[in-house]
């Protein structure tokens, strides 16, 4: 039968009221909570999705099934007897029913369930009127389905589109198991404005009252609105005290914009913010930090004043007015062209030290802003864009900085035209420009210039199944237009070297319109055999793979053309294979040089994975390469270090890679380097690394560094993790972490002591942190999650094959004042 009757509206604010304070609960860890339903006994199949959403409820109708139908007296009916309501993704059972059909009037009594696509609630008794929309319910519980969270209430009321919760309560725990539940008097709900009020809330840890709220409202939808985000609370030597109250702002639908006063019982009062937009074509985001006074400088004042060998710096002054700026804009004109800028700005060069609470703010030393117009095809790339950098690090001096360029334009064309042809280009028109150096009380012109590059190039790719041949002919032609008189581009040189000005480099700067073209050869080729083989049993796929490359440049003179932007590779085993030892356009290395290399690798016949590869190469240098820049080691005729580097799994939880380069001129080694990773289980890790630079010209160690990281879970629910990153060189440890972790199903309790680089002067800071996580509510404390994170590669396992970060760019959360919100 199907009689003009609503289905009863259980769910209309259950599920949102309490958890409505719930963060996304979408990178929670649930695995330790039991496998069963907060209400059990629903024995009755939930509907499924696509019988309709909670948009659509109101245009379906509503199905009532019963053993038995009765109509009685004063317009009454009577259902009982497996009572089953139904209306789209709604599903009601209960074991009786009664509704007028006059007053609209109706009773559920025994055992009333309810179901959607998003909650299961079981209830005692429920009334009201369908036709005034009123509805009392009373002694329930609920769970909900689409997130973890259960809870129940002594009673819901509701009249149309106002309700209010008595006695509720919620929690992600297992009913059986409240290890915290959220607990309030009153809950008033008001659907229209998607608002709640709740009156005495109280936060319970097991059975201890930690937080009492008498007032607060929230919102229960979607729906975006301005108010009060959670606050993050935390203590440091450095700061004191130090709280951040969030403040969201609901601008307008495409537009929002977030507040963050903050107070820091040691330095004083600080204001960011950060406002965000978005439109069909493209999106920004501008966020900064402004503090008016802050009184770490005055505490510390000659970590301002003096350099770091104490000695006073003419001209310092104590920062006051700090703060940074941030700009991050994109905007799509077609399928082929995107705008793009992405600016930043600090006031003073000891911001990122002070602001930040790791190694990697204290790594940036400059920002870099670029905007541009960037395009892209099948065969192509260009862009029209400007570049300028902003000193950082006060250990270093302007002239550290590289050159600006503004503006820059640049193509990348590589077409293959057949099988057995490609054609490309590569070509770039840049300006150079420097801001003046201070020098002896004045200030010093940097000249720039402006530089032409252009480099077309042909390609035979022969290829076979079992072997390549790649001959590939290109020229390079750079002519330059450059600034300011010889004079000045050879004080330039010369103080930047740390050479003598002499008549001589005056005169190699003499041509203001210096010029380069050079051909360039190469011709690479190697080799494919493969194997079947099994080891222990096990089936394999054993590849050997030799390569030659022979690279050929004649020399032309290049002392004439300053250096704006380039500098020596770093060699590795990708440096074997480069036609220019050089990074940009300046400089392009004479060579006649013949690289031999071959790698073997063990893959597996049933997974596909690669459980060996070994890789060996030198490079056989037939004449002496001319072409340097000041300060630079010549590469002498002979033979290249050996670069060898190699990659074991043995199992799917262990997992070496090594890289090793030894240099047979000095009989020493040059680089080495080891990273060795085995996983625990399911959660654990254990990390090492080893990391050793020599320098090829001078031969003094660069660094030589060890590192220990590990996750070890004692049980379930127990685990430890720790640090220890050390510098071998300096004979002082660079972080060193310790910490202890519990995890239940729904609660996280995380402490750890932690030590680290405070400052580029080498101060040490020491900090103990604790983080209390209630899962699907939210977590009060700092954000240790991320600190470990970013300490044990593995900490997470979606971060397992993430390289560890070397540099950090500007915009790296890392760099906004701690702790993140």
């Amino acid at each position: 039968m199907r009689p003009s009757l609503r289905l009863l509206p259980l769910s209309l604010c259950i599920a949102l009221a309490l958890p409505a304070h719930a963060k996304d609960d979408d990178d929670e860890n649930w695995g330790l909570c039991p496998v069963v339903d907060a209400l059990p006994g629903f024995d009755e199949p939930a509907p499924p999705p696509s019988s309709g959403t909670p948009e659509t409820r109101a245009q379906q109708p509503t199905d009532i099934e019963g053993d038995q139908l009765q109509d009685l007296e004063n317009a009454n009916t009577l259902v009982q007897g497996n009572v089953s309501l139904n209306r789209g993704d709604q599903s009601l059972h209960t074991d009786k029913l009664t509704f007028n059909r006059e007053t609209g009037d109706y009773t559920a009594e025994g055992s009333v369930k309810y179901q959607d696509a998003g909650m299961r609630v079981l209830a005692e008794r429920a009334t009201g009127n369908q036709d005034k929309d009123t509805h009392r319910i009373e002694d329930l519980k609920y769970q909900l389905t689409r997130r973890r969270g259960n809870g129940g209430a002594e009673a819901i009321e509701m009249h149309g589109s106002e309700g209010a919760l008595i006695g509720s309560t919620y929690s992600t725990c297992d009913p059986g198991q409240r290890a915290w539940e959220l607990r309030a008097r009153r809950i008033d709900i008001n659907t229209e404005e998607g608002m709640g009020v709740a009156r005495n809330a109280t936060l319970r840890i097991g059975k201890v009252p930690v937080l009492h709220v008498p007032w607060l409202m929230f919102p229960i939808d979607e729906r975006r609105r301005t108010g009060l985000l959670y606050p993050s609370i935390s203590m440091s030597g450095r700061n004191g005290f130090d709280w951040r109250q969030p403040i969201y702002l609901n601008l307008a639908p495409n537009y929002d914009a977030t507040l963050y006063p903050r107070y820091m019982s040691k330095r004083g009062f600080a204001l960011g913010g950060d406002f965000r937009w978005l439109y069909h074509g493209g999106s920004g985001e501008v966020s900064g930090n402004y503090m008016p006074h802050d009184n770490l400088p005055e505490d510390e004042p000659s970590r301002y004043l003096n350099d770091l060998n104490g000695n006073p710096i003419p001209d310092a002054t104590l920062p006051n007015d700090r703060g940074s700026l941030q700009v991050k804009v994109n905007h799509r004109l077609d399928k082929t062209w995107f705008a793009r800028a992405n600016l930043g700005w600090v006031s003073d060069t000891h911001y990122f030290e002070d602001f930040n609470n790791s190694l990697y703010g204290l790594s940036s030393s400059r920002i870099t802003s670029t905007a541009g117009l960037y395009g892209q095809g099948r065969w192509w790339d260009a862009a029209l864009m400007a570049e300028h950098h902003q000193l950082a690090d006060y250990t270093l001096s302007e002239r550290s900085l590289p050159f600006d360029r503004l503006p820059r334009a640049y193509l990348h064309w590589a077409q293959p035209f057949g099988n057995w042809l490609e054609a490309g280009l590569d070509t770039e028109l840049v300006h150079f420009e420097h801001d003046d150096i201070s020098q002896a009380g004045a200030d010093r012109d940097v000249p720039g210039g402006s530089r032409f590059d252009f480099k077309p190039y042909v390609s035979l790719p022969l290829e076979g199944s079992s072997w390549f041949l790649r001959p590939k002919l290109a020229w390079r032609y750079t002519g330059y237009q450059l600034d300011g008189t010889p004079e000045e581009r050879a004080n330039e040189f010369a103080s930047r070297y740390n050479t003598a000005l002499t008549p001589a480099l005056i005169e190699r700067f003499r041509d203001d319109r210096p010029t380069r073209s050079v051909p360039i050869s190469s011709i690479d080729t190697g080799l494919f055999f493969d194997r079947e083989t099994t080891i222990r049993g096990d089936r394999y796929l054993n590849t050997l793979e030799p390569r030659l490359y022979y690279l050929h440049v004649p020399y032309e003179n290049q002392d004439g053309i300053p250096v704006f932007d380039s500098a020596p590779l770093t060699f590795s085993w990708g440096q074997l294979f480069r036609d220019n030892r050089y990074s940009g356009a300046d400089r392009q290395a004479d060579a006649n040089q013949l690289t031999a290399a071959i790698t073997t690798r063990f893959i597996g016949a049933d997974d596909g994975r690669e459980r060996l590869s070994v890789s060996l190469g030198q490079i056989k240098y037939f004449d002496e390469s001319r072409v340097i820049i000041q300060g630079e080691a010549p590469v002498q005729q002979g033979k290249s270090a050996w670069v060898a580097e190699t990659m074991v799994a043995p199992s799917d939880r262990w997992n070496i890679s090594a890289a090793y380069q030894w240099d047979p001129k000095y009989r020493g080694t040059n680089l080495a380097s080891l990273r060795a990773r085995y996983l625990i289980g399911d959660q654990g890790v254990v990390n090492i690394g080893y990391r050793y630079r020599r320098n090829a010209l001078t031969r003094n160690d660069l660094f030589k560094q060890a590192d220990f990281s590990f996750l070890y879970p004692i049980n379930p629910n127990w685990s430890v993790v720790g640090r220890y990153y050390y510098s071998l060189l300096d004979h002082k440890p660079l972080e060193q972490l310790a910490g202890v972790q519990w995890e239940s199903c729904c609660l996280a309790v995380r402490v750890m002591g932690r030590r680290y680089l405070r400052n580029r002067t080498g101060e040490l800071n020491n900090s103990l942190q604790v983080e209390f996580e209630l899962k699907g509510l939210g977590s009060a404390g700092q954000d240790t999650r991320r600190i470990l994170r970013r300490a044990i590669l593995g900490y997470d396992r979606d971060d397992l094959y993430l390289v560890p970060p070397t540099s950090v760019d500007r915009t790296d959360t890392d760099l906004v004042p701690d702790p993140i919100p």
